[in-house]
């Protein structure tokens, strides 16, 4: 459970299972895991009872310009970057934390002893009296919250419940505190690109020392964006990944790609490489592949990884913050054979 030190982990079971029970508060029974809206409006929630809005302290995000479709997939990201494992933010008011730590003692099954030091710490003074109610709309309970997907570290947040008031910083102490670069990371790793699979002519299938032209379709290739906020704490940051180039890998050293490199840029409307249209058999493809050889009775996995470019732009910055490029790719078979010819 948030707010449990290592030490107390035993008892951490029969703590969330009480709080789960008796609780279902909004911000613990829908949020407590950094949840999401898919894109959609965040339940508003109301002030009955003093509790916390189901959008307050979790990450809340926006994928409404994210990439869509079933081919859609996320970037691998250069280098060895990875989303925040854990942070802590906002999760209960005043009145909510009183309730659900009541409860939980209530239900006698987290022992004698850490009962004691949570009334300690929370009811008697050492340093908390009474949950902070005179304070009840001055500022929140802080706790911790996982990365959903569970990375290595994402248990290292493992700080008791604390109070901050509205306009304050976080304790010095806390460097996991949420932070609008935090957004940016967490909005990074639920970006999603349109699958790459390339379009080609011939279509199907090819021939030896035959070039083939290779293209992405301008409409599908176009930047993507992901917006992560903590509204309660009126911070968010929007990630952007925009596609610049396209890189195709034959599948066989027998075989010559345009440019030299394999390495399409992004050209025109938004297009890597280009359409091949009628009259263009004898011009050099500016995206493209020539197979030397044939696949004789198989095929060649050609693989073509698009490269984005990856920045941030959010509350507090000036201008745009570069992240990791990131790359997506996947095979295609691609059938080569030898061009037969008539004898007369």
């Amino acid at each position: 459970m948030p707010g449990v030190s290592r030490k107390h982990w035993p008892t951490v079971g029969a703590v969330a299972m009480a709080s789960a029970l008796l609780l279902q508060g909004p911000a613990w029974a829908e949020y407590g895991h950094g949840g999401s809206t898919n894109g959609k409006p965040p339940a508003s929630g109301n002030a009955k009872d003093d509790v916390l809005s189901a959008e307050a302290g979790a990450v809340v995000y926006d994928r409404s310009k994210n990439g869509t479709g079933a081919k859609t997939g996320a970037v691998t990201a250069a280098g060895d970057w990875s989303p925040p494992p854990c942070w802590y933010a906002p999760r209960y008011t005043a009145a909510q934390f009183k309730k659900e730590r009541e409860a939980v003692w209530g239900v006698g099954s987290t022992g004698h002893e850490w009962d004691t030091q949570q009334r300690k710490r929370y009811v008697e003074g050492h340093p908390y009296k009474n949950f902070n109610l005179d304070k009840a709309d001055k500022g929140y309970w802080w706790s911790s919250y996982p990365n959903k997907s569970y990375p290595p570290g994402w248990d290292k947040c493992d700080k008791e419940t604390f109070w901050v008031d509205k306009g304050d910083p976080p304790p010095a102490e806390v460097p996991e505190a949420i932070t609008t670069e935090m957004l940016a990371h967490l909005a990074y790793a639920e970006i999603r690109v349109p699958g790459t699979k390339v379009a080609m002519a011939p279509e199907g299938g090819t021939k030896v020392n035959l070039p083939t032209w290779t293209w992405l379709d301008g409409a599908e290739f176009k930047p993507v964006s992901v917006t992560a906020s903590v509204p309660v704490l009126g911070i968010q940051a929007t990630t952007t990944a925009e596609p610049v180039s396209l890189k195709i890998d034959p599948g066989t050293e027998d075989a010559r790609t345009y440019p030299a490199s394999g390495v399409c840029p992004l050209g025109a409307n938004d297009r890597i490489g280009e359409p091949y249209a009628k009259g263009k058999a004898k011009e050099t493809p500016p995206c493209g592949v020539k197979y030397l050889r044939s696949s004789g009775d198989g095929s060649y996995p050609l693989k073509a990884t698009v490269t984005w470019k990856i920045h941030w732009t959010g509350t507090g910055t000036d201008g745009e913050q570069p992240l990791p490029d990131g790359e997506f790719g996947a095979d295609q078979d691609v059938v080569v054979q030898e061009i037969q010819a008539i004898n007369r």
